[in-house]
């Protein structure tokens, strides 16, 4: 078996899918491994590092991809990249095919089988592998440390002799993976932290680590979670009363930051522009689905917009930006999708295409669209139960206030 990890060529990903630590776990499921020059690059892993592991340094992804069996790659292969897959390569990505567009044309005439890494269910025997929440909870991370990189004053309350300054005021909409560990880091960075979600389920978790709730819980609310732990549509109703008890919440907030993702649809608008006027100049606005949309009416993708002197942040691709820890975390999960592919015992590939996960990622199968929700016929196994929510989680170092993420 022969494995090829190629490095990303679009211009805003660092990320690679492999680490040294799991190419030796590869070679001892039988691959041999061939990873592109310089793939590793952007998250600080040169080739000597691969080379040490075991990997051969192939000179380009033409050559890596020639005889590969299995392309691990971060993202969807752009359309030039498919050119050197053989037929029925087992292409493995975060592919993102709701937004995919044309872009799944040319993997389907190369006749490669591919699957979707962001499309792995939500049950506890693929939580090893579930690629949203590794990367999600990073992007959380990372979204407060931009927020405070871009405020104008201090998160925490000082009282140097001249006077006090007070304590940063943040709210976090969306308490899924991303949001807690937002909440999680305003808390450690001294900020006085609020949430707001759909979900019933939330209010416990936000409170656990010393937030507040802010929500409208009427019977709707009650029922606003799917079976895979996500959150429902609502409906114009609830979403005016929300909006009205958003509105005055943002209002007396420094941080704002929305992470607010519907899969497959685009991201629900949160935050109007009358709200954005309604904040303090200074304040700052980070939106994390600005890629599918945006939360924030005024949020634009790649830029820090300042209206009225409240700044609104749509970096993209948030988890690059990580893209040493992001790199690990993204490597084991590919490590442990490819695992179930494989026959341990005769060190060859064996899909079992009755398995829930296999069937629920599968987007191309040998060069025809399978996956039911882009248009395939497929028939999906009976669902396993759910996993429990926010298990990406990390705990807090400071336990007394309920701190952790």
């Amino acid at each position: 078996m022969k494995i090829a990890i190629p490095k990303e060529q679009r211009p805003d990903e660092s990320r690679v899918a492999a680490s040294p630590e799991t190419v030796k776990k590869l070679i001892n499921l039988g691959f041999e491994v061939a990873v592109e020059k310089g793939a590793g690059l952007g998250a600080a892993i040169p080739d000597e590092a691969y080379e040490k592991a075991g990997a051969t340094i192939a000179a380009d992804a033409t050559v890596a991809f020639g005889s590969a069996d299995v392309v691990a790659k971060v993202r969807r292969p752009l359309p030039e990249e498919t050119k050197g897959l053989k037929s029925g390569t087992l292409v493995i990505s975060i592919m993102d095919p709701f937004r995919a567009g044309d872009e799944l044309k040319p993997l389907q005439e190369a006749g490669v089988t591919s699957f979707a890494m962001d499309l792995i269910p939500r049950i506890t025997r693929a939580q090893s592998m579930d690629v949203l929440s590794s990367q999600s909870n990073l992007a959380g991370y990372k979204a407060v440390l931009d927020a405070a990189a871009v405020y104008g004053s201090a998160f925490p309350q000082r009282m140097p002799p001249p006077g006090t300054v007070p304590r940063a005021r943040a709210l976090v909409m969306g308490a899924g993976v991303a949001g807690l560990q937002a909440i999680a880091t305003a808390k450690r960075l001294g900020a006085i932290v609020s949430a707001t979600d759909v979900r019933p389920a939330a209010k416990e978790q936000v409170e656990s680590l010393g937030g507040k709730f802010v929500a409208v819980e009427d019977e709707e609310f009650k029922q606003a979670e799917t079976a895979g732990g996500y959150a429902k549509e609502m409906s114009d109703e609830y979403k005016k009363k929300q909006a009205a008890l958003t509105a005055e919440t943002i209002a007396k907030m420094d941080i704002v930051i929305t992470t607010a993702l519907i899969p497959g649809r685009p991201a629900p608008k949160l935050i109007s522009k009358e709200m954005v006027e309604s904040m303090k100049p200074g304040s700052v606005i980070v939106d994390l689905a600005v890629e599918t949309g945006g939360n924030c009416e005024l949020s634009e993708p790649g830029k820090v917009v300042d209206h009225n002197g409240v700044k609104i942040v749509g970096y993209v691709n948030v988890p690059s930006r990580l893209a040493a820890d992001a790199s690990a975390l993204y490597a084991r999960n590919i490590y442990n999708f490819i695992e179930l592919l494989v026959d341990k015992e005769e060190k060859k590939l064996a899909v079992n295409w009755e398995d829930q996960i296999v069937a629920e990622t599968c987007v191309i199968r040998d060069g025809k669209l399978v996956h039911p929700a882009l248009g395939g016929e497929i028939e999906t196994p009976k669902e396993e139960a759910p996993a429990e929510p926010a298990a990406e989680e990390e705990k807090s170092d400071d336990s007394s206030d309920g701190q952790g993420g």
